[in-house]
């Protein structure tokens, strides 16, 4: 967006038209603003139109159709956002939402529901999924939770079935939940009772472990323990090397609910349909949030306009945070909604529900 300067008036006068539309949804007029400001010095009908028009002009309001009203445009929510994670005091006016800013705690109310929603959560996969969950019901939009791709790559179980002669297929749980079926095809041919005791002596000895260190580890133990465990091991190698934990091609777990919310709310239909298949298509919503939330820092994202994407989100806005365990991340939670949110308080939520899976989820031990 380019460097916009606008007067403390004409700030103040953009925030209110912001904060009247998202409560409304209709285009705010200049009488509805002069009923917004009544009795404050200075802002009569004829200034505030005056200022409507300058901000026209800037490029952060519009006028739809004949309405005599404006409505604010992508870049004035933007504006309106930067505001709100920067807050400025201006020459002593200080809007409602740079009074609260950031460091404004959620309601009590608020935050006892989100409490109380993830009661009982115990792993990271049942923490994403009930937060895409949360995040659509209190946002009205479409919450979005997506595993990290290193918890896409950390052992919970595998087992081997033997299919044929020499072939065996393999099935592959993440923590993050993620599934893979994988048929490899074997040098010699291994019985029911080794192919069971290979999977126990994974399950049991790995469980927990990044896939890439379970190869290197079965590896180090052939040539350090190849006598004691000569035969387990050369067959648990070999399942390995055959690509048992291939998990370098598996799709990060997302969980993704309330795509309801989106169809109520959006009156085109055929722009309707071009969002729908852009949300549906999970490996797009991946790409959305790995382009946009940095799991590396702790903070907030809020992108308006998501039609980089797609051009059928140009009217949608992604608020997401990165969520971790440990000093390791966890994964990406998000919401995607129409432009018309509460910004103040969605940014808020996603934040403490990002943060509320440290406190919720045990650290493993080293």
């Amino acid at each position: 967006m380019p460097d916009v300067r606008l007067s403390p008036r004409e700030r103040l006068v953009l925030t209110a038209i912001i904060d009247l539309y998202i409560a409304t949804g209709e285009p705010v007029a200049s009488q509805a603003l002069a009923r917004y400001f009544a009795n404050r010095e200075g802002l009569s009908s004829a200034t505030l139109r005056n200022v409507m028009a300058t901000l026209g002009e800037t490029g952060l309001l519009e006028q739809p159709h004949t309405s005599a009203g404006r409505v604010p445009t992508a870049a004035a929510f933007r504006y309106y956002v930067e505001q709100i994670m920067q807050p400025v005091r201006l020459a002593g006016n200080v809007l409602p939402q740079e009074a609260a800013g950031l460091a404004a705690p959620l309601s009590e109310a608020r935050r006892g529901q989100i409490e109380e929603s993830f009661s009982g959560v115990s792993s990271s996969h049942e923490y994403l999924e009930r937060t895409s969950h949360v995040l659509a019901l209190i946002s009205s939009g479409l919450g979005v939770a997506l595993a990290s791709s290193t918890a896409a790559q950390v052992l919970e179980h595998i087992h081997f079935s033997r299919l044929a002669t020499g072939r065996v297929l393999a099935v592959l749980v993440t923590q993050a939940g993620a599934v893979q079926d994988r048929v490899l095809a074997l040098d010699r041919e291994m019985t029911h009772v080794e192919l069971e005791t290979a999977a126990r002596y994974l399950n049991e000895n790995f469980r927990g472990w990044p896939i890439d260190r379970i190869r290197a580890e079965v590896t180090r133990r052939v040539e350090v323990e190849r006598e004691a465990y000569r035969q387990l091991v050369a067959s648990v190698e070999e399942l390995c090397r055959k690509g048992a934990l291939a998990g370098s091609e598996l799709m990060p777990a997302i969980f993704v609910e309330g795509i309801a919310n989106l169809i109520s709310a959006e009156a085109d239909r055929e722009r309707l349909r071009q969002m729908l298949l852009a949300l549906e298509a999970k490996q797009r919503l991946i790409e959305l949030l790995n382009a946009y939330v940095d799991g590396r820092k702790q903070e907030v994202r809020v992108v308006v306009g998501l039609d980089e994407a797609s051009p059928a989100m140009q009217d949608l806005v992604l608020i997401g945070a990165p969520a971790r365990l440990g000093g390791t991340s966890l994964g990406t939670v998000a919401v995607i909604a129409p432009t018309r949110i509460q910004y103040q308080e969605m940014i808020q939520t996603v934040s403490y529900i990002a943060r509320l899976s440290e406190r919720i989820l045990e650290v493993p031990a080293d």
